[in-house]
């Protein structure tokens, strides 16, 4: 799949619901490989921060992201309405430290995003997989988020609060074709008991019956629901009996763990990439949301190029025999045992080390190592079936190295081994000329890396 931003800019104007400020935000399309990045147009400079979580530097009540002296909140919105849509990169400029409000739910960036489109882009999507069980947990707050491994992303969310009015609820996305029509609308909520800290915590100022879910489930007098009235600067109301206080009723019985699901699929985009996985949040929260988020950031800051996946119970796309069609290397040069997947602008190959490879009688008979220069090797010879790719007739072609550079060997390669191989063009195909990136992994490790020149030439 390819990557995509949107068609054109779209707009969206409210005030913030921590700050109480009129904010205009925009949402412009951006280049591949982008990502999510949001602009302050109302400070000299006008610094961009990336929506990535090593920059998350609060999550009270709303996730915030900073860099210096220079912050923006209430994002989750906006960024789970941007995900859910499948779109990768967005800049974002706003004239104040935080995002609109607007109702306390997605659908209005969902809506505005349909409205102008979406465009595909040239670059693949580049996925984080989960390949096993990955778990954060908060002991102290029973706080969990769970992730399985899963061909296709989807979530499933219960939320535990200590509420007569909002017990246990439970909320799922199978898919997030479903998030605009199951999830986007969900409001955000607060419990009447919580106000009165927030607005002391210099926050919720924007917030009324308008833009969230008023809870009202443990016993205070009138005065003191006055008194809270008048803190937020909202009309008095009189309660009699505990429930929801606002006037448009609830979409969903669940609502509230709908909208915590939102909340996890925001905050989850700040690991910059789509995630194929199956998450399971319990009593989930933009604390324990980005902590995942971090951790995952680590491992992708670690070894930026996941292992492809391996399923040697797969129909190959092209086998020995084929592979033998395409390059002439033969026995005992010929370094690529099949192709397991294939893009436009990369290939994954596959070589199994034996200890009857030739080269380890000499290299070195009593510790058999796989040399260096033959794994850059088996390296060109999966990037040579790339560029054969790229012709008609490509059998009718041949690939020739031109140059290596940044030759990384990280880890000794030895018999039992498999080895697989993912390159990709680093700039475009010119005069015959190729620019390629070139991983080889054992399991889930980088055992060797390397930049390197090919020229396709026809066979004479």
């Amino acid at each position: 799949m390819k990557q995509t931003t949107l068609k054109s800019e779209f707009s969206v104007s409210g005030k913030g619901l921590h700050t109480g400020l009129n904010i205009d935000a925009t949402f412009y399309p951006a280049p591949e490989n982008h990502g999510y990045k949001f602009q302050r147009i109302d400070i000299e400079g006008e610094p961009i921060i990336d929506a990535l979580a090593e920059n998350v530097t609060y999550t009270t009540r709303g996730t915030v992201i900073s860099k210096g002296d220079v912050k923006i909140s209430t994002i989750e919105h906006a960024l789970a309405a941007l995900y859910a849509s499948g779109i990768d990169n967005c800049l974002i400029k706003l004239n104040a430290p935080e995002l609109p409000i607007l109702d306390g739910s997605a659908k209005e960036y969902c809506e505005k995003i349909a409205a102008v489109g979406i465009e595909e882009q040239k670059a693949d999507k580049d996925y984080y997989i989960v390949k096993q069980k990955i778990e954060v947990r908060d002991d102290t707050t029973g706080s969990s988020i769970v992730v399985l491994p899963d061909d296709e992303f989807s979530i499933d969310t219960m939320v535990s609060f200590d509420s007569p009015i909002l017990a246990n609820q439970y909320a799922t996305l199978e898919n997030l074709q479903e998030f605009h029509t199951e999830i986007a609308q969900s409001r955000t909520f607060v419990f009447v008991r919580e106000i009165e800290p927030l607005v002391k915590g210099n926050l919720i100022k924007g917030g009324d019956l308008n833009n969230a879910i008023v809870i009202y489930d443990s016993p205070l007098s009138q005065d003191e629901l006055d008194h809270i009235a008048d803190l937020m600067n909202v009309p008095r109301i009189n309660v009699s009996e505990f429930g929801y206080l606002n006037d448009k009723p609830l979409f969903a019985d669940n609502e509230p763990a709908r909208h915590k699901l939102m909340d996890v699929l925001g905050d989850i985009s700040l690991i910059g990439r789509p995630l194929k996985g199956k998450i399971i949040a319990t009593r989930p929260g933009h604390s324990i949301n980005t902590t995942f988020a971090k951790k995952i950031r680590k491992e992708i800051k670690r070894q930026e190029l996941q292992a492809p996946v391996y399923n040697p119970n797969a129909e190959p796309l092209m086998d020995n025999n084929k592979i033998r069609e395409f390059l002439p290397h033969r026995y005992p040069f010929l370094l690529v045992d099949k192709i397991i997947e294939k893009g436009d602008n990369y290939i994954v190959g596959v070589k199994n080390v034996t200890t009857n490879e030739p080269f380890f009688q000499g290299h070195f008979p009593q510790e058999p190592v796989m040399p260096g220069v033959l794994l850059v090797e088996a390296m060109a010879q999966t990037g040579g079936l790339l560029v054969l790719g790229t012709v008609d007739e490509p059998e009718k072609y041949s690939t020739y190295f031109m140059k290596i550079d940044n030759v990384k060997f990280r880890q000794k390669v030895v018999p039992g081994d498999t080895l697989i191989f993912h390159v990709s063009f680093m700039t475009e195909l010119r005069r015959g000329c190729a620019v390629m990136k070139g991983y080889a992994f054992v399991g889930e490790k980088i055992v060797t890396e390397c930049e390197f020149m090919a020229q396709i030439i026809k066979n004479k």
